[in-house]
C-alpha cells in the first residue's frame, strides 16, 4: 500500500485535520441534527407510545447507536481515510463498501438541498403568511406546482429553482474552504445559531393556547406500546437515521482528526446532544399542534403530522393564527434551513474526501468538481413539477436499501466475516477515556445486525407486496428499485477502477507515520 510516488509526480497533500476536539464536536452535531430531528422525531415517538416510547429510543441508542457511531470513529480514525480508502487499508475486500456509502450520499446530497430551498423560501413568506388561508393548497399547487401523476418532467419551477441555485452556491463556498476555513468555521457560526433559534421557538410555543394539550398528547405514555416489537424496531429506525451512521460520514469525519483523540468522550457528547435536541423539538412541535388543535376545536390527534406535511402544510396554519406567528415562522424555517445546510456539508463531505483519495485531487478542484456535479443533477431534477415524487421516492428506497441495508452489510463483513472489531475495540480504547470491552463487540457483533435484518426485512415485504405509494410501477421500479441496485453495481465499478499513483493508496507518509507508531505502542 506505501511506496514513493513516481518521479515527477507530487506527493499527496497533507491531511487536513479539525483544529481542536470541540470544533469536530460541534460538526458532529451539526451533522446529526438535521431535518428528520425535527419533523420526524416528535411524530415517531407520539405514535409509538408517546412517553413510553423514550424507553426504547433509549435503549436503541446505548445498544445500537452508540455503538455502531463508536465503529465509524474507530475506522475512520484509525485508517486516516476517506470511506473508500479507510475500509481499504482495513482490508481490500472491504472496499466497495466505502463507495456504496459515498454513492448513497450523492443520492442523499442532490434531493436534501432542495428541502432546504423550500425551508429558505418559507422564512421568507413567513413574514407576510403568503400562503394565506389554505397552506395545503398553496405549498403543492402555488409554490410546488406539483403535476398531477409522476413522471419524468422539466417543467421548472421558478421560485424552487432559483433559492436551489443560491443553496448550492452558498454550500459549494464553504465545501471550496476546507475543513477548518469551511466546515468548521460554518458549524461553530450555524450550530449555536439553530440552538438560540429553536430555543427561542420553543419557548415561544410553551406560551400558546392549548400547549398542554399538546405536551400531555406526546408525553403521556402508553405502556401496552412497550410489549409491541414494532415500536421497538421503530426506536432502532430512528437512532440510526438520527446518529448520521452507517453512510461514511462519521468515518469521513473522524478521519480528520488529531491522533491523541478520546473519540469515546467524543461520542457520547455527539449522541446525547443529538437526541437532547430531539427531545426539545418534541416539546416545541407539539406544544404548537396542542395550539392548533385547539384553534380548530379538534383533539391533537386529528391534526398531527411528520415530514413534510408537519413543516409545509401544519406550521404555516398554526404561524397563521398564532400571537406572533410571523417571528414563529421564521424561527421554524430558519432552524430547518440550518440544520439542513449542517447536514448537507457532512453528506458532501463523504464525496469530496473520496475525490481527493481516488484521485489524489487537492481540496479546491475536488469540491467544485463534486459540489458542481451533484448541485447539477439536484437542479436538473428536483425543481420541477415532478421533482416532489422523485425526491419521496429517492428518499424511501435510498434510507431503506441505501442506509439501512449498507449498513448492515458493513457491520457483518467487518465482525463476522473480517474479524476486525478486536482490532478497531484495541484502537478505541487506546485513545479514549470510556474503554470498550466485550459487550462492546456483542453488540455491534449481534444486537445491530440482528437489528438492521428486521428493518431491512419489513422494508422489502412492504416495498414487494404494494407499489410504492401507488405510484406507476415504471416510475418506483426505475427511481426505487432500479436506483437502490445501481448503488451497489457502481460501487464495485468505483472499485474497479484502478487508484491514481499519485493517490494516497500508494504514497501516503503520514499514514505509514501512524502505522509505526501503533506498531511501537502495542509491541510487547
Amino acid at each position: 500500500m506505501s511506496g514513493s510516488p513516481s518521479q515527477g509526480q507530487a506527493a499527496p497533500a497533507k491531511r487536513e485535520t479539525f483544529s481542536s476536539r470541540r470544533l469536530f464536536i460541534l460538526s458532529a452535531i451539526g451533522s446529526a441534527v438535521g431535518l428528520g430531528n425535527i419533523w420526524r422525531f416528535p411524530y415517531i415517538a407520539y405514535d409509538n407510545g408517546g412517553g413510553a416510547f423514550l424507553i426504547p429510543y433509549l435503549v436503541a441508542l446505548l445498544t445500537a447507536g452508540i455503538p455502531l457511531l463508536f465503529l465509524d470513529y474507530a475506522v475512520g480514525h484509525k485508517f486516516r481515510g476517506s470511506a473508500p480508502l479507510a475500509y481499504r487499508r482495513l482490508h481490500r475486500a472491504a472496499e466497495p463498501l466505502g463507495w456504496w456509502q459515498v454513492l448513497v450520499c450523492f443520492v442523499i446530497a442532490a434531493y436534501y438541498a432542495v428541502i432546504i430551498a423550500w425551508s429558505l423560501m418559507y422564512t421568507i413568506f413567513s413574514f407576510t403568511e403568503a400562503w394565506g388561508d389554505d397552506a395545503e393548497g398553496y405549498f403543492f399547487g402555488n409554490f410546488l406546482a406539483v403535476a398531477e401523476a409522476p413522471g419524468i418532467g422539466f417543467t421548472y419551477v421558478p421560485s424552487v429553482f432559483f433559492p436551489l441555485l443560491l443553496i448550492w452556491v452558498a454550500v459549494i463556498i464553504i465545501m471550496v474552504a476546507g475543513i477548518r476555513k469551511g466546515i468548521s468555521r460554518a458549524n461553530s457560526i450555524l450550530l449555536p445559531l439553530l440552538m438560540v433559534m429553536f430555543l427561542l421557538l420553543v419557548v415561544q410555543s410553551l406560551f400558546l393556547p392549548g400547549a398542554a394539550e399538546g405536551l400531555n398528547a406526546f408525553f403521556t405514555p402508553d405502556w401496552a406500546a412497550l410489549a409491541d416489537p414494532s415500536v421497538w424496531a421503530a426506536a432502532y429506525g430512528h437512532i440510526f437515521f438520527s446518529l448520521s451512521v452507517g453512510y461514511g460520514i462519521m468515518v469521513t469525519y473522524s478521519s480528520y482528526l488529531k491522533r491523541r483523540t478520546d473519540l469515546t468522550g467524543s461520542g457520547m457528547v455527539v449522541a446525547f446532544s443529538n437526541s437532547g435536541f430531539e427531545i426539545l423539538a418534541g416539546i416545541g412541535v407539539f406544544a404548537a399542534l396542542g395550539f392548533m388543535a385547539q384553534a380548530a376545536g379538534t383533539g391533537v390527534n386529528d391534526v398531527v403530522t411528520q415530514g413534510i406535511g408537519l413543516a409545509f402544510v401544519a406550521f404555516p396554519t398554526i404561524v397563521s393564527q398564532a400571537p406572533f406567528g410571523g417571528l414563529m415562522g421564521v424561527l421554524f424555517f430558519g432552524s430547518l434551513v440550518f440544520a439542513g445546510i449542517t447536514s448537507l456539508i457532512s453528506v458532501l463531505e463523504v464525496i469530496v474526501a473520496a475525490v481527493q483519495d481516488k484521485l489524489g485531487w487537492g481540496r479546491v478542484k475536488a469540491s467544485v468538481v463534486v459540489s458542481v456535479l451533484v448541485a447539477v443533477v439536484s437542479l436538473g431534477l428536483f425543481p420541477t413539477a415532478t421533482g416532489l415524487y422523485l425526491l419521496d421516492t429517492s428518499d424511501a428506497f435510498v434510507n431503506s436499501f441505501g442506509i439501512t441495508l449498507g449498513a448492515l452489510v458493513t457491520v457483518v463483513v467487518l465482525a463476522w466475516f473480517l474479524r476486525k472489531l478486536p482490532l478497531l475495540s484495541a484502537h478505541l480504547n487506546r485513545v479514549s477515556t470510556v474503554k470498550m470491552g466485550r459487550a462492546w463487540i456483542v453488540l455491534v457483533a449481534g444486537v445491530v445486525p440482528l437489528a438492521l435484518i428486521y428493518m431491512v426485512a419489513n422494508e422489502f415485504i412492504s416495498k414487494i407486496t404494494t407499489t410504492y405509494e401507488g405510484y406507476p410501477e415504471w416510475f418506483v421500479g426505475l427511481f426505487g428499485w432500479g436506483m437502490a441496485g445501481a448503488l451497489v453495481v457502481l460501487a464495485l465499478i468505483l472499485t474497479a477502477i484502478p487508484w491514481s499513483r499519485s493517490s494516497k493508496a500508494h504514497h501516503d507518509p503520514e499514514y505509514d507515520d501512524v502505522v509505526k507508531e501503533d506498531a511501537q505502542e502495542t509491541a510487547p
